[in-house]
């Protein structure tokens, strides 16, 4: 099982970005899937995560700025991030819990870089 993520970039303080991950490979099924950051230096933070069913949740810290969806059929998560600041660069993982038909087990991308520069 692989997730990729990619749409990371450079962005001014106020723009938007979309991230999108797609987990691939030997899957039966996904549960929870989610996005974290981290910033060198500092713990990997849960920015928002998003059940098989659509509930969502999201740090406080992005709330009402950040929207995740998913395609439970893609397999398939997105992170819509609006006004964004220059708090918000960091390194973006998505990470989904997977069962790819020995059991359950969490899976993590490799990273997109978010930076939030004027």
């Amino acid at each position: 099982v692989q997730l990729q993520a990619s749409g990371g970039g450079l962005v001014q303080p106020g723009g938007s970005l979309r991230l999108s991950c797609v987990a691939s490979g030997s899957i039966t099924a996904v549960s929870a899937m989610a996005w974290h950051r981290q910033v060198p230096g500092n713990l990997r933070e849960l920015v928002a995560g998003i059940t098989n069913g659509g509930s969502t949740n999201y740090a406080d810290s992005v709330r009402g700025r950040f929207t995740v969806s998913r395609d439970n059929a893609k397999n398939t998560i997105w992170l819509q991030m609006n006004s964004l600041k220059l708090e918000d660069t960091a390194v973006y993982f998505c990470n989904a819990e997977v069962n790819d038909g020995q059991g359950w087990d969490d899976y993590w991308g490799r990273g997109t870089l978010v930076t939030v520069s004027s």
